[in-house]
């Protein structure tokens, strides 16, 4: 078992991660983390001498294509299915206020 870790440093912890628990909170999450602290310790323990280092769990590739535009004919279809388009486009409304008026 590692070394006993008390409130304050758990406290100490959460205000470095911009967390705050209350008392209750800090009571439970207290040896909460002192056993994931423990699960290092017997981690430590386990002989990995000859064990090559695995970056992937499995065998499998990602396979990617290129990315690139292709004519699908379904323009018209797409545009009929839009609420509001404008010059064969799909009209939306502005999310970005360009006006300097800070309004």
């Amino acid at each position: 078992m590692a070394e006993k870790i008390d409130r304050q440093e758990v406290k100490h912890v959460a205000d470095l991660a911009k967390l705050s628990f209350d008392d209750a909170a800090l009571d439970k999450i207290t040896p909460q983390l002192e056993e994931i602290i423990d699960l290092f310790t017997d981690l430590q323990k386990v002989d990995t001498d000859g064990v090559e280092p695995m970056y992937t769990p499995t065998t499998e590739h990602n396979v990617m294509r290129e990315d690139k535009g292709v004519q699908s004919g379904q323009r018209d279809e797409l545009l009929a299915n839009a609420p509001e388009t404008h010059d064969g486009l799909i009209k939306v409304p502005a999310i970005i206020d360009e006006s300097e008026d800070g309004e």
